[in-house]
């Protein structure tokens, strides 16, 4: 089988396998079952083995600090000195003294018209290339195919099994590691020892590319490394040769898939602002944020992120780029349910109770706008609270609540929500329906369709031309799994992180950070439905407060008049969102008159985020701040 470009591509750039499992839709994992006392949730995609699970987790720490220490902040330097032709330069050499090694892998597997191709492509490359600097080769139209030692591996027999860190080079596999070696082996520099060291520069090369977004998803994901662990069990896993689409599109959630395709225009953004921190007296503890500062005065707008998203998960990005573009000073803060906000900020053992939850982000927030008004002294206009899903509902629990807040909390000029869900509740069920989608599907195919669901959304984002690729389809009951999975474990993180701090008794497997692999399998069993029952309940019983009360304000219809009355809200919605209820949609319009609310027809669930109309309507939310 012709061997994906997804799969080399991740083995060829293995610190920036984290870009890839963003496919995954920023946090589809499937936990190993090596050691688990609990057999894996039969739904979850198949995942390679981690027996050395702590060493993995060691070494995979030891790289984030190499990432963040050196390499992000040298590969910034780098790119600024050297020019984009100069590295394309380096690229197309590196790729052409490679060419012993793709030639003996197609020989290897008999594939010899790929053989000829890049027998002809270095040719041409090396005359005309001048050495292999130029790829005069693609200009001229002739066929690139890449082959190595994994890919002969595989042909040969011999599958991915066991999930493997490497010192320096990140995430790999038994047979990708072996593949790695015998790669190297088959490099001509490697025998040559005055240019023994132009390998190393050219991986550098390479790498520094993707540094930006490696470094990125290394801080935003709550667990990089077994994010990282499910990319490559997915391509391990993958045909990619089998495509074919199985029911109907679901439109709304098809839409809510676009929502993984967002980027920031300028993948340094990030980075270009600063990270800092306050201290919160509630806590005690330092919580991070972000911020981008206008040179002269302008309105601040904080900006809330999605259930369990980071402060820089690329949809608040997106958002902070946006409006900073647009003359605003911008702030972004993790969400209640991530665990850097959970660990820090939170004066409850979890996330769940609507009240507590949004009055331990306005402390937050009011401690962040104090101590940049204390740094910068008039340089702050207006103050606006935005926030996206889950942050949208808290922007709008929080302006709700705005006449009754202590006199010492910020009170923003304006609040506004972008696709809130209107009912908790009802938005939790439609998730944990969304998970089990694949029942739907005949159980003897179950398995397989799941393992293809996942590995066609690491093959419709993966990184670079696939011009030979048939396109991606996603049917029904795929689109609605995708989404149910990504939140089960944005619910796994959460569980497993209040609970390793405030352990209730309900999960039985050990709670340790370095061997996670039985406490995921245990927690890949628990609905939203069992979060709140098991451990929302039991505990905020403790506190005096019961069952009713938490769904009571779970739902916003019981701050109807509120909000009615509060003429600093805006809210942005999508009528085809899965989160609203079937009387939601009548509900924002009853509520939201005017010019406080705008309805889209379609977009699902921030699908539409990236959109014109959508950025046009984000910053018509904010009119009158300037």
């Amino acid at each position: 089988m012709k061997k994906s470009p997804i799969k080399f591509k991740a083995r060829r750039s293995p610190l920036a396998c984290g870009v890839l499992a963003f496919a995954m839709l920023s946090s589809c994992t499937a936990p190993s079952v090596n050691h688990a006392q609990v057999p894996r949730d039969e739904l979850m995609p198949e995942s390679l083995s981690d027996p050395i699970e702590p060493f993995n987790r060691g070494v995979w720490e030891f790289n984030r600090g190499l990432m963040h220490g050196f390499l992000h902040p040298l590969s910034a330097g780098y790119r600024a000195v050297v020019p984009a032709p100069a590295r394309a330069s380096v690229r197309n050499f590196s790729r052409n003294i490679t060419y012993p090694g793709r030639l003996l892998n197609h020989a290897l597997q008999g594939r010899w018209s790929g053989a000829g191709d890049e027998s002809l492509r270095f040719l041409c490359n090396t005359t005309a290339g001048v050495g292999g600097l130029f790829d005069v080769a693609s200009r001229w139209k002739i066929g690139r195919s890449d082959a190595d030692f994994a890919q002969t591996f595989n042909q040969w027999g011999w599958k991915p099994q066991n999930f493997v860190v490497l010192p320096f080079l990140g995430p790999s596999s038994d047979a990708e590691t072996a593949g790695l070696i015998a790669d190297k082996a088959a490099e001509p520099t490697t025998y040559i020892t005055a240019v023994r060291g132009v390998s190393g520069f050219c991986t550098f090369n390479r790498l520094s590319e993707s540094a930006d977004d490696a470094a990125r998803l290394l801080s935003a994901e709550a667990d990089s490394y077994v994010l990282a662990k499910a990319a490559l069990s997915g391509i391990a896993n993958a045909n990619f040769t089998n495509h074919r689409h199985y029911e109907a599109a679901d439109q709304a959630t098809l839409e809510t898939l676009g929502v993984a395709a967002i980027r920031c225009e300028s993948s340094s953004f990030p980075f270009e602002g600063r990270t800092m921190s306050v201290c919160l007296d509630s806590t005690g503890k330092s919580l991070k944020f972000n911020c981008w500062l206008q040179r002269d005065a302008a309105p601040l707008v904080f900006v809330m992120p999605g259930l369990g998203s980071h402060r820089l998960s690329l949809t608040t990005l997106a958002v902070a780029e946006h409006l900073y573009a647009n003359g605003f000073s911008v702030v972004t803060i993790s969400s209640v349910f991530h665990p850097e906000f959970m660990s820090n900020a939170s004066t409850a053992a979890l996330p769940a109770y609507a009240p507590v939850d949004s009055n331990d982000l306005l402390v937050a927030l009011s401690a962040i706008n104090n101590n940049l008004e204390k740094r910068h002294p008039g340089r702050f206009g207006k103050r606006a609270i935005i926030g996206l899903s889950m942050g949208g509902f808290q922007a709008l629990q929080i302006a709700a609540r705005e006449k009754s807040q202590s006199k010492d909390l910020l009170v923003a000029d304006r609040y506004v929500a972008i696709n809130s869900p209107v009912d908790l509740k009802i938005g939790a069920g439609f998730l944990d329906a969304f998970y089990k989608a694949p029942l739907q599907w005949p159980q003897q195919e179950r398995h397989e369709r799941i393992n293809q669901t996942t590995a066609k959304a690491l093959m419709m984002l993966a990184p670079g031309p696939r011009a030979k690729t048939p396109p991606v389809a996603f049917g029904g009951n795929e689109s609605k799994y995708l989404i149910g999975l990504n939140f089960r474990f944005i619910l796994r993180d959460a569980i497993f992180n209040s609970q390793s701090r405030h352990n209730l008794g309900q999960i039985q497997a050990p709670l340790s950070s370095w061997s996670r692999n039985s406490a995921y399998d245990e927690i890949s069993h628990w609905s939203y439905s069992d979060y709140f029952h098991k451990l929302v309940v039991p505990y905020y019983a403790t506190r005096g407060i019961s069952a009713s009360q938490i769904l009571h304000e779970a739902d916003l219809r019981n701050k109807s008049s509120q909000l009615r009355s509060n003429s600093k809200v805006r809210v942005l919605s999508n009528r085809n969102d899965f989160l609203l209820g079937p009387s939601d949609a009548a509900w924002l319009k009853s509520t939201f008159s005017g010019k406080k609310l705008t309805m889209f027809p379609n977009g699902g669930h921030l699908g539409n985020l990236s959109s014109p109309p959508m950025r046009a309507a984000i910053l018509e939310s904010l009119k009158g701040l300037r």
